[in-house]
């Protein structure tokens, strides 16, 4: 019985002889390395024996030859926020298949500033950047010509020339004030994020074009929010500071944390959501569905958000050439934090 060569020991020639191709061809390089080009039962036969003799590509090895560090970047602001779990799952599950790794980083400091860019935006450290946050300082290295492809995911800059995969967040401002409009409600409060951010921007177009959308005034009282649990708590009391008559009685939060903490505020205070006022979150974080009452909300494809943003910039170290921008279409998920209005 042939003897198999010790694992981690096999060289390329020995995977040659085991699959019965030429030693002095690159076939068995081909089949590792982009197998899309190689017949099916030649790849076959190589992938056996790879797996009989225990070879092991030396990654670092290729990656140098190629002047390659095999990894990209992610920047995040804000890591502890839920919202980004999933991106990021389908983002590294994205590029583990094309052999990179993924890199996470916060772009926001424990004072709040957002970091600078250029220690993370070096071809040395990573092959591509995918950047989600629409407020780090990049305007000082646009037009550099040493950058590594740079993609941005979720949030944009206003103005830079980077591709974008993101939400149509105006679409899901106007389908959450659509909602609200549908059951009934004709005064609706909008708890908003930081005024510069582009997302909040685009939410907060969509929720004024779906108060004026049909017929019928709707009214909209805007609270002041960041997209946090605190911002939420603050909107809380600033509603019910409010005389009963000229409280809101349907809310859109632009975020989920917003919503669940509003809603928290309310229960604190003796009051049921939706009886004394329907709520709709925006993300559709995991948690929100399995609360109780379950929040209404509107869904982002955050899976989808990462792999495409993987795939683009995948295709950006290869080259090849990509659409500017990557919109995908919001979701309502209505649940049991909407109802129609108390009566007056």
């Amino acid at each position: 019985m042939e003897s198999q060569t010790p694992p981690g020991r096999a060289r390329l020639s020995d995977v040659a002889r085991r699959a019965g191709v030429s030693v002095s061809a690159s076939t068995v390089s081909r089949v590792l390395s982009n197998p899309g080009v190689v017949a099916h039962a030649t790849r076959e036969a190589v992938m056996q024996a790879v797996a009989e003799t225990g070879y092991r590509m030396n990654h670092a090895a290729r990656n140098l030859r190629k002047q390659r560090t095999g990894c990209v970047v992610a920047l995040v602001p804000n890591l502890g926020n839920p919202f980004f779990a999933k991106i990021l799952d389908g983002m590294g599950r994205e590029l583990a298949a094309a052999g990179y790794d993924l890199l996470v980083a916060d772009t926001l400091e424990d004072s709040g500033r957002h970091t600078r860019l250029d220690r993370f935006l070096d071809p040395s450290r990573a092959d591509g950047i995918i950047l989600m946050d629409g407020l780090a300082p990049f305007g000082d290295l646009a037009g550099r010509a040493d950058l590594p492809p740079v993609v941005t995911a979720c949030e944009w800059i206003e103005g830079a020339d980077l591709p974008r995969v993101m939400l149509d967040n105006r679409q899901g401002g106007r389908l959450a004030v659509a909602h609200l409009r549908a059951l009934g409600h004709c005064h609706i409060g909008l708890i908003g994020g930081p005024p510069g951010n582009v997302l909040h921007q685009a939410r907060h177009q969509g929720a004024h074009e779906g108060a004026h959308e049909g017929a019928g005034a709707v009214h909209l009282t805007e609270f002041p929010g960041d997209f946090t649990m605190q911002s939420g708590q603050r909107a809380a009391q600033a509603w019910l500071a409010l005389p009963r008559p000229d409280r809101p009685t349907g809310i859109f939060a632009f975020s989920d944390e917003m919503a669940c903490a509003f809603m928290s505020g309310l229960h604190r205070a003796g009051l049921a959501v939706p009886r004394d006022a329907s709520i709709v979150g925006f993300d559709d974080i995991e948690l929100v569905s399995h609360l109780s009452p379950a929040l209404t909300t509107i869904r982002q494809p955050k899976r989808e958000i990462g792999r495409k943003a993987a795939r683009i910039v995948l295709d950006r170290i290869a080259g090849r050439e990509i659409a500017p921008v990557t919109l995908l279409a919001p979701r309502l998920m209505e649940r049991e934090t909407t109802a129609p209005p108390p009566p007056r």
